[in-house]
């Protein structure tokens, strides 16, 4: 296996299946373990304050993982120009693009982090958030708000580290803050009995020690890639190469997630017991597809660092392979979701809140069948991201939550949540025939 050093994997010479599971493992444990944040919220809300609660940091999810997905979105875009010119090898102009994107993601943080806090009644009625659980969701949020400063740092250095063949470490960083958010969340919740603030402010804390200790990590042990003086200057060609990946990058990652925000509304709409089947089965199919997700994350780096080397058919190979291997897992997951669905649900449910599970497995039965479409579909924003065309994500995105979204709204009013349930792996096919028959077609 081919490195560059301690923990950097050089992804243009390795051996294609391997390489991209090996580097694909590390940012799989690093969601699996970002989810803890929430996760352990939602577990330790539940059992010790009720469906009320559950139902309210459910629907916060929603929303922090709408804006969480702009921060990222912007900082993956940014990678893939990083992994391009390190495919060049090209480190004048890698240390310029790393200098204007952190500037200009952490600026647009800030400028959020304030409208978000001014925001926070307009947004939960928007949502059609319900009154019985209104003052539970705004306490959490208001604190919540104050970490997604650190999530935006995590996530910069993150997706920086791994653009240039480190997955390993943002894994270590979020390991640590990971097992303290929930020893934090064990004392503030039950213990001290803050209530839903307690778990907030211990996820807000575990956010800052990510996002610090990476920070720190890379200005001690990343000296190759920090600018110098003269790469610290305006560079008008870098930030419009930055904007165009970033933006672009943003805007689908946003419109996906806003797309599952308008099908929380809709779920809000049809009260707790809905809300609270739909936040704990959003929370399996995180822990589901996640895996998939990171892998076509994976596979964008290896096919954007190739595309820099001009290795095109080590590009065609990886798509198939890719493929193949995302096909295979959400296969299996599938199967062990909807066998196990109920088990899986009352991790999350008290076992006498029978209606809710009853909608819970219901959901995981209908949607969780069909982990194959999302599988494919996260493979393909990867590689279209990868050699440099966000824009066919984009449509992507548009095509699966468009269709999701418009059908969940349609059938509702007609055949209640089942019609929102129906949905979701209808757009997930329909952007899937599309994106592989576009890749047939131009290929």
């Amino acid at each position: 296996m081919h490195t560059r050093g301690n923990n950097y994997l050089d992804l243009i010479h390795c051996r294609i299946v391997e390489g991209l599971i090996i580097f694909a493992l590390p940012m799989i444990a690093g969601d699996l373990l970002q989810q803890f944040y929430n996760i352990t919220d939602t577990l330790i809300v539940g059992k010790f304050i009720g469906s009320g609660a559950l139902a309210a940091v459910g629907s916060a999810y929603s929303l922090m993982t709408f804006l969480t997905s702009v921060f990222l979105g912007l900082s993956m875009g940014a990678g893939v120009l990083f992994s391009v010119e390190l495919g060049k090898e090209n480190l004048h102009r890698l240390r310029t693009a790393i200098y204007h994107a952190f500037f200009l993601i952490m600026l647009i943080t800030a400028v959020m982090n304030v409208l978000l806090f001014l925001m926070t009644d307009p947004i939960l009625r928007f949502l059609s958030v319900p009154e019985d659980i209104y003052s539970y969701m705004k306490a959490y949020l208001l604190i919540i708000f104050a970490g997604l400063m650190a999530t935006s740092m995590y996530n910069f250095f993150a997706c920086l580290l791994r653009s240039v063949g480190n997955s390993v470490t943002p894994l270590v960083f979020l390991g640590v803050s990971a097992l303290m958010n929930i020893g934090l969340d064990l004392l503030f919740v039950p213990i001290f009995q803050w209530g839903i603030q307690g778990a907030a402010i211990a996820t807000v804390i575990a956010q800052y020690i990510s996002g610090i200790g990476i920070l720190l990590y890379f200005l001690a042990k990343c000296r190759r890639f920090l600018p110098k003086a003269e790469e610290r200057k305006f560079d008008a060609a870098v930030l419009k190469d930055i904007l165009g990946l970033s933006f672009m990058t943003c805007i689908q990652q946003s419109c996906m997630n806003f797309g599952i925000l308008l099908v929380q509304r809709l779920v809000d709409s049809f009260g707790t017991v809905t809300m609270a089947a739909f936040a704990a089965g959003v929370k399996i199919d995180t822990f589901a597809y996640l895996p998939v997700q990171d892998f076509g994350n994976a596979f964008s780096i290896f096919i954007s660092q190739n595309c820099g080397a001009g290795k095109t058919d080590r590009q065609r190979k990886g798509f198939r392979s890719a493929t193949l291997i995302s096909i295979a897992f959400s296969a299996l997951i599938s199967v062990l979701v909807v066998v196990f669905a109920g088990p899986l649900l009352r991790i999350f449910i008290r076992a006498d809140e029978t209606a809710v599970l009853a909608s819970g497995i219901q959901y995981l039965h209908m949607e969780g069948a069909f982990y194959i479409g999302i599988g494919c579909l996260f493979l393909l924003y990867g590689f279209y991201r990868g050699i440099g065309h966000p824009g066919i994500s984009v449509v992507l995105t548009v095509v699966s939550l468009g269709t999701r979204v418009a059908l969940a709204y349609l059938l509702a009013p007609v055949i209640g949540e089942t019609g929102i349930w129906m949905a979701i792996p209808i757009g997930w096919f329909l952007a899937d025939a599309i994106g592989y028959g576009w890749y047939y077609f131009k290929k």
